[in-house]
């Protein structure tokens, strides 16, 4: 989809239309109401909408317009309608007329916010207007999607152009996420998922790709284990990004690449067995967020490293009971094959923030279905030792409309790790505390680095479905929290 700005002056076609609360025109809808001799009053009063945030309502072919639609949108209170209010806004009015018919709306902002609040609303019809149709062969006309402009009216258009030029890429970044996330995983396996990152050194990154005999090798016979049911090779892939000041430490972003998890030996229950072609959500979240910063040319110097794995049974799959060795020296028993994630994301975090020594570490894992259980699709829960981290990622996260939780570690939790057999293993006690029992497993293998793992069990796959920047069901939760994290504390 294009986003265009323009000035108010030159202004044309349908129109999207902003609206306060109780039903408050604003300046650009009050106008356009009285060339249209109260029709677009009337068709509040004749309807349910109020300007709520996200509230739509399409008049068709009003009276006295030349415009053949009219889109009034809600942005609630005045005094709180912010650039996150406008970016969920625009998304609602994408949402509405994509499938219409409309080839193009104008969104009038002028008058109404800054350039910086028209960019984000840009971001928000792109998150919107976002499809996974790759495979739909057979989609009539009428199902597939109209709409090909979203032209925003701003009183400054060469500033709201340029922060869109920042926006866009984030948005650029999402689309990857969410195409990587919906990717069936015959198509999107490690060694495919390997080479779609290697492409991205279109974009300026500088990409570099581990093999099993180069894991063998480091000792990473953890994340090795993991994959040895499947005949796809695991790998790891990395990405850097060198924005900021030669020699700063880098922001080192780790992502869980499970392209699909069986359960392996513990298989999981055939029930919704496909939607694990997304565990690789956290992988998804590291690679958008990297085309992100490279799209935006970030002042920031960034390293993402993802491990691709898939975890199948086989005669040559691990076994309950088995014990590994990880790249760190610790011992780890084999409890339940189904808890592989960590054993993936503990030998990257090992081995990466001994090779970059960052400045610190997020890892993002769609890792514990006890996360749902605690928070549902709403947010991701993190586990930090580190409060100044915690602290920007919930701002963030606010900021960004991808808000997460901050969840408990701490010695009391360390016990539910502990094995007779080897140093730790890989499952707490039973069903309690599952989501921070795997945290406080891979904080083993952080080295007391200032660190998070955010577990997006919950948010990478379905989502907030009254969200409208969340069309698909592969989110690419994690660009947005990430990207504004970075850009509101570590960008000189």
């Amino acid at each position: 989809m294009k986003i265009e700005f323009v000035a108010p002056g030159s202004v044309s076609g349908s129109l999207a239309l902003p609206v306060f609360a109780d039903a408050e025109f604003s300046a650009v809808a009050a106008a356009a109401d009285e060339t249209a001799g109260g029709a677009l009053r009337r068709a509040i009063e004749a309807s349910r909408f109020d300007g709520k945030p996200g509230q739509t309502l399409e008049v068709l072919a009003p009276a006295g317009l030349d415009a053949p639609r009219v889109v009034l949108f809600g942005l609630g209170a005045k005094d709180k309608a912010d650039s996150g209010v406008i970016e969920k806004a625009a998304a609602a009015v994408t949402g509405k007329v994509l499938l219409s018919g409309e080839t193009a709306i104008t969104l009038r902002l002028d008058g109404v916010t800054d350039a910086e609040g028209a960019a984000r609303a840009g971001l928000g019809a792109r998150l919107a207007s976002y499809r996974f149709d790759d495979y739909r062969t057979k989609l009539t006309a009428d199902k597939r999607p109209s709409l090909e402009t979203v032209v925003i009216a701003a009183d400054d258009t060469a500033a709201a152009s340029a922060a869109w030029e920042s926006w866009g890429a984030v948005a650029a970044g999402v689309d990857l996420a969410r195409d990587v996330t919906n990717l069936p995983p015959n198509v999107l396996h490690p060694e495919t998922y390997a080479k779609k990152i290697e492409g991205l050194a279109e974009h300026g990154l500088e990409i570099e790709i581990l093999d099993e005999a180069k894991m063998s090798e480091l000792g990473m016979d953890m994340l090795l284990a993991v994959g040895q049911g499947s005949d796809k090779e695991s790998h790891i892939a990395i990405m850097k990004w060198s924005g900021g000041p030669e020699g700063e430490k880098p922001l080192l972003f780790v992502g869980k690449g499970l392209t699909f998890d069986s359960g392996g030996i513990s298989l999981k229950p055939g029930a919704g067995m496909d939607e694990m072609k997304g565990d690789m959500g956290g992988s998804a979240a590291v690679v958008g967020l990297m085309r992100a910063l490279a799209g935006r040319k970030a002042k920031v110097n960034a390293i993402g490293i993802v491990g691709l794995v898939e975890n199948m049974p086989d005669g040559n799959a691990q076994r309950p009971g088995d014990i590994v060795t990880s790249m760190s020296g610790q011992t780890v028993e084999i409890l339940n094959t189904d808890a592989e994630g960590r054993l993936v994301l503990g030998d990257v975090l090992w081995y990466s923030q001994g090779r970059f020594d960052p400045k610190l570490i997020i890892d993002l894992a769609t890792l514990t279905g006890a996360m749902l259980i605690a928070l549902g699709n709403t947010r991701a829960g993190i586990f930090s030792n580190d409060d100044d981290i915690a602290t920007q990622l919930s701002a963030a996260g606010d900021a960004s409309g991808e808000p997460v939780w901050r969840m408990p570690l701490g010695a009391d939790y360390e016990k539910h790790i502990e094995t007779k057999n080897a140093d730790i293993r890989n499952v707490g006690e039973g069903r309690l505390a599952g989501s921070i029992s795997a945290a406080e497993f891979l904080k083993c293998f952080v080295n007391d680095k200032p660190w998070c793992h955010i577990d997006i069990a919950g948010t990478a796959m379905g989502g907030m479905k009254d969200d409208p920047r969340q069309p698909s069901w592969g989110t690419g939760w994690g660009v947005r929290i990430l990207d504004r994290f970075v850009r509101d504390n570590y960008e000189g």
